[in-house]
């Protein structure tokens, strides 16, 4: 599927589930060989909710539920899915690997999307 993209760098991001009010953005940038290893990593992480593939000029080429998906609501799910290409959060990782300051970068998702706690009981 990639393969179009030629030998284009991708980033490919993994929301992933800390608690019940604080997720995380993990990012990498990857060659366009390597895409499909990595979007299939970030997708099988047991606690990555999300998981989501972009290209160099910031453009959204795939994404969805990742293996952790059942530990959130399914309305935070589609409420991320909405809300993942204007996050602020999402950007800020996005620009440090499109300007190569960084191969890697995970931080804290600002947003304010996190589930009420009666949809997650006492925890």
């Amino acid at each position: 599927m990639f393969g179009l993209f030629g030998g284009k760098d991708m980033n490919v991001l993994a929301v992933i589930f800390e608690r019940r009010d604080l997720y995380h953005v993990s990012g990498q940038r990857v060659k366009a060989s390597a895409v499909n290893t990595a979007r299939d990593g970030a997708k099988a992480h047991p606690r990555a909710i999300y998981f989501a593939v972009f290209d160099q000029k910031g453009a959204f080429r795939e994404g969805g539920e990742g293996a952790g998906s059942l530990q959130v609501p399914g309305e935070v799910i589609k409420r991320l899915q909405r809300e993942l290409t204007s996050n602020k959060t999402i950007q800020e990782v996005l620009t440090i690997l499109q300007t190569k300051q960084a191969d890697k970068i995970a931080k804290p998702l600002v947003w304010h999307g996190y589930p009420p706690r009666q949809m997650h009981g006492q925890n």
